[in-house]
């Protein structure tokens, strides 16, 4: 096998364990010829020079110090509390070394939350009338998403309404601004793979668009 269809294979591997397109996992796998050789699974959400600031280690230095951690096979809360303990990594940055770490070694991918499930997010500002939309997803959701079952699963005076879907369920917020405006974000959560987030991406910001619009 050459080493071109070494790399293609490589390629491959991460878009089926990633869910990324071609060119994004290529790219990927390039940039990892940089790291020192550690394969990266999947990109943390914070760049080097962000978590190398904040915590004294780059993330190589940090994967390759839990790896070496006999627990480190435990769970998410064992390798934050060691990180709090053993290395005086306090707090939100204790919980975001180790999402990263999960997220470069494979054991959590991009999107995933602790359960192995997924989660995407989008949001729109637009000029709404925030009670009708809100009257809608509690009462009315055949219009609003036409062949699909949904059931809601939150109060209906909650501040954000929780919609069950075909797949997972949706968190609508609203958070009016000064200028008249609204941001409407929706959280999808419990999706159970990273296909699965992108069909939604797509779904969400088409009907971000088509409520703005209407």
């Amino acid at each position: 096998m050459t080493r071109q269809e070494s790399f293609k294979r490589r390629i491959r591997a991460r878009m089926e364990k990633t869910g990324e397109k071609y060119g994004a996992a290529r790219r990927s796998l390039v940039e990892q010829a940089t790291r020192g050789g550690r394969i990266w699974i999947a990109e943390p959400e914070l760049d080097d020079e962000a978590v190398r600031t904040a915590t004294g280690r780059d993330w190589n230095e940090w994967c390759d110090l839990i790896d070496a951690w006999p627990g480190h096979r435990g769970s998410h809360a064992d390798v934050a509390a060691w990180l709090q303990s053993e290395h005086d990594v306090e707090g939100w940055w204790s919980q975001t070394v180790t999402v990263g770490w999960e997220r470069i070694t494979g054991r959590r991918l991009r999107h995933q939350r602790s359960d192995g499930t997924f989660t995407v997010s989008k949001s729109r500002t637009m000029r709404v009338d925030v009670e009708e939309l809100r009257a809608m997803i509690i009462g009315d959701r055949d219009d609003l998403f036409p062949g699909m079952t949904t059931e809601l699963r939150s109060k209906p005076t909650s501040k954000s309404l929780l919609v069950g879907m075909d797949s997972g369920a949706a968190l609508f917020a609203f958070d009016p601004l000064e200028d008249g405006r609204v941001r409407v974000t929706v959280s999808h959560e419990r999706l159970p793979s990273p296909a699965e987030v992108e069909q939604w991406r797509e779904y969400w910001d088409a009907w971000l668009n088509a409520i703005d619009q209407g």
